[in-house]
């Protein structure tokens, strides 16, 4: 009976400093973005940003490999820089954002490589589900935010995708539009 209680009294200590070391993080959309390269006519690259990018961390300061990621992104925000190409780029022959406004990413798994994570998970683009691996470097140090005075910190990540795969675009051959598609995310997070 004494092992019982001893036992008890271990496991309702040791409950608050687990949680302790658990903390919530929530993305500052404002500097917070997707941006994309991708070839055009096999002559150049052009560049792109998807904006309204809005999510959660769950961060094991002890574990970063037990942290967990989402995140949405509004694709209605795709921006290269040229208004008739955006237009086109919103419409059902590529992103189809009244039919698809949003992606969204969900972390499976974090690896760490040396002073880098490799992150695991699913991406969800033009209603297509698929697994994608992410090369970050981060988190860097925290810092005291000078307007709200939380704590930040940041994440960039990359990876490549094919558009074809996720159904966009199909009608045009890659010697036109690319198919492998370069993404940079840049995730600024603060503590909540």
């Amino acid at each position: 009976m004494k092992r019982l209680a001893i036992l008890t009294g271990i496991l309702a200590l040791a409950a608050p400093m687990a949680m302790a070391q658990t903390s919530a993080w929530a993305t500052d959309p404002a500097h917070s973005e997707v941006d994309f390269t991708i070839r055009h006519g096999g002559v150049s690259n052009i560049h792109g940003r998807i904006g309204g990018v809005k999510g959660t961390l769950v961060y094991n300061e002890a574990d970063i490999t037990k942290a967990t990621v989402t995140v949405t992104i509004d694709t209605t925000t795709v921006d290269t820089g040229e208004p008739a190409r955006d237009t086109h780029l919103k419409t059902d022959a590529f992103f189809d954002v009244v039919k698809f406004p949003t992606a969204t990413f969900a972390s499976s798994s974090v690896v760490k490589n040396g002073s880098r994570l490799t992150v695991n998970g699913n991406l969800t683009l033009h209603g297509v589900t698929l697994p994608v691996v992410l090369d970050v470097e981060g988190p860097s140090t925290p810092v005291e935010g000078m307007m709200d005075h939380k704590t930040h910190s940041g994440f960039s990540a990359t990876t490549t995708i094919s558009r074809t795969a996720f159904g966009i675009g199909t009608n045009f051959p890659a010697a036109l539009v690319g198919d492998v598609v370069k993404l940079t995310i840049e995730l600024e997070i603060v503590k909540q």
